[in-house]
């Protein structure tokens, strides 16, 4: 259990590595989804269409919407967009790096499930069957005899093979069609690498510090995130441990008196030292309405991004501008306050 906890709070704290490994699983699914999924045409004229294409993009898209569930930062996103404005103001250019940022995380599984289902032809095969002209594969005097609706029916039975009886045809169409096929899945897979290219190589040709900016500061939107629900939790946590113990020091103060007496000073102290730490951490917030206030002034009312410094230079200044005065003063006065004594002792030898 310690080895996943600290797997799970190392992957926590790499928020990038973490989605990345996401993705690379998604995609690694979606391949063994599709080599351990049996494929079953339903051979029928009506549904050969329907199954075809249904499976090359319904899987996608469910994977698609998987990747935007499983990434953390949706919820993010969503917050920093319907947020009320307050005293800090919306970035749309952060909002669309952000959604990039996750549709493009949320593409590779998708991509992948397209690209090995092009490259395997099956469904390409039970979606196009009906559509061959069957002449161009062989003796098909059998076939001018037959109404359209016969030679429909017989061409939707291609993908079934104990359904079509003339093997050499049916391996010719099937060669056919499965090379169109990975025709468009080769196609499919030089549109992804090029448009990868042209979005790494077109990126350095515009301004970088628009890019930085908003890769900066949609790490601190999620970054300020994270810290704000620590800090609820620590506070929440002390908020606890305190209610807890003044409950229990009310009820049995008698037992509580005992306790202390029995246990040594070590003891007394260390909890002392908790009780304090305790303290510190509720920053004054001791009561549920103000809890509440300060939650939802948080979500409708965020701080605007200027930190302030004043109050830390001005007591900075003033415990500088005291220290100066007291050695002045006793500089004044012939001797100096607060400052340490030397003494030197010397050791004299008879031999």
């Amino acid at each position: 259990m310690d080895k996943f906890r600290m797997m799970f709070q190392f992957l926590q704290s790499n928020q990038e590595s973490f989605m990345n490994g996401i993705c690379g699983i998604m995609a690694l699914a979606s391949a063994q989804m599709y080599s351990t999924f049996e494929f079953s045409c339903p051979c029928m004229p009506e549904y050969n269409y329907t199954y075809g294409i249904g499976l090359l993009l319904i899987p996608p898209i469910w994977f698609f919407m998987l990747g935007f569930v499983l990434n953390n930062n949706v919820s993010v996103l969503t917050e920093e967009w319907k947020r009320p404005t307050g005293e800090r103001l919306k970035d749309p250019t952060i909002l669309r790096y952000m959604f990039c940022s996750i549709t493009q995380r949320s593409l590779i599984a998708p991509a992948l499930w397209v690209s090995v289902t092009l490259m395997d032809g099956k469904s390409f095969l039970c979606a196009f069957s009906t559509n061959l002209d069957i002449e161009k594969f062989g003796n098909s005097s059998f076939i001018k005899e037959m109404s359209e609706t016969e030679r429909i029916r017989l061409l939707a039975r291609i993908p079934c093979e104990d359904l079509f009886e003339h093997k050499e045809l049916r391996v010719a169409a099937t060669r056919y069609i499965k090379c169109i096929s990975q025709a468009c899945g080769w196609i499919f897979l030089l549109m992804i690498t090029f448009t990868a290219f042209l979005i790494r190589a077109i990126r350095p040709c515009f301004t970088q510090a628009a890019f930085l900016k908003t890769k900066y500061w949609s790490h601190y939107i999620d970054i300020e995130r994270k810290m704000f629900d620590e800090t609820c939790k620590e506070h929440a946590k002390s908020f606890a441990k305190v209610c807890i113990h003044q409950y229990f020091e009310n009820i049995s103060g008698e037992m509580q008196s005992l306790h202390h007496h029995h246990s040594g000073k070590d003891g007394g102290g260390d909890e002392e030292e908790d009780k304090r730490s305790d303290e510190e951490r509720l920053l004054g917030i001791r009561a549920q309405d103000d809890m509440n206030k300060v939650l939802w002034n948080w979500h409708t009312c965020k701080p605007a991004l200027a930190l302030r410094k004043d109050q830390m230079d001005d007591k900075n200044n003033s415990k500088l501008t005291g220290k100066i005065n007291e050695a002045f003063n006793g500089f004044a006065n012939g001797h100096t306050h607060g400052t340490e004594k030397k003494e030197w002792a010397v050791y004299y030898s008879k031999v």
